[in-house]
């Protein structure tokens, strides 16, 4: 299997390529607007793009997925809670990051609902779709069991978790789903945030400076 990370834009964005093989299925877990970067390596090793997991409805993770999903004809997966930021995205960038947006956004065609305790099954991986609101509505974690990886979007950094003061967020929310849904994995579970390096759920079980509040 090969994980590739691919940050961009103003907030470096975590895209992350997960393949089979070189020549491959693939899948892509967020799609920042540049998804040409995205575009680029999946062309560098001749994958066919068979789904894009979005960890929420932000337009930092979700702006890309338009392009994305024309360009490879795979479906889009997104929890349903997060349709009044991900059916928005030009208004998004307007209200959260001030920006006027060079031209409107295009969304995926084929938008299929995430819900927690799904199981989706593609390009030989099977991810267990965990839903951790607080950051968002549908905020939700994508745990890959048989490699002991967890996508984590912006629900946990390494040293850091997500941010709770924009819409739909709720502080309360995110450290009740960070004890339900993240901190019960096993310490060395690789966890591949939507922003930042890649850290591990023991390393932030020991020195996350929120652990005394969702413990």
């Amino acid at each position: 299997m090969l994980i590739r990370q691919i940050p961009a834009w103003v907030a470096q964005t975590n895209a992350w390529v997960v393949a089979s093989e070189p020549g491959g299925q693939a899948i892509v877990v967020d799609a920042h607007p540049e998804p040409e970067m995205i575009g680029q390596y999946l062309a560098s090793i001749d994958v066919a793009v068979v789904g894009i997991f979005l960890t929420h409805g932000h337009v930092d993770h979700t702006g890309g997925a338009g392009w994305l999903a024309s360009k490879t004809g795979a479906p889009t997966y997104v929890h349903p809670d997060d349709d009044f930021l991900t059916l928005h995205p030009t208004e998004q960038l307007r209200a959260l990051f001030g920006m006027i947006p060079p031209g409107e956004f295009d969304l995926p065609e084929k938008m299929e609902p995430l819900h927690h305790g799904q199981v989706v099954e593609l390009a030989g991986l099977s991810l267990e779709i965990r839903q951790t609101p607080g950051h968002t509505p549908g905020h939700c974690c994508f745990y890959w069991a048989q490699e002991g990886v967890l996508f984590s979007g912006d629900q946990l950094f390494a040293g850091s978790i997500g941010r709770t003061d924009l819409p739909g967020g709720s502080h309360q929310a995110l450290l009740d789903s960070m004890r339900t849904e993240v901190m019960t994995l096993q310490d060395d579970v690789r966890v591949l945030p939507g922003h930042g390096s890649e850290t591990t759920i023991g390393e932030e079980r020991r020195t996350n400076p929120f652990r005394h509040e969702w413990a």
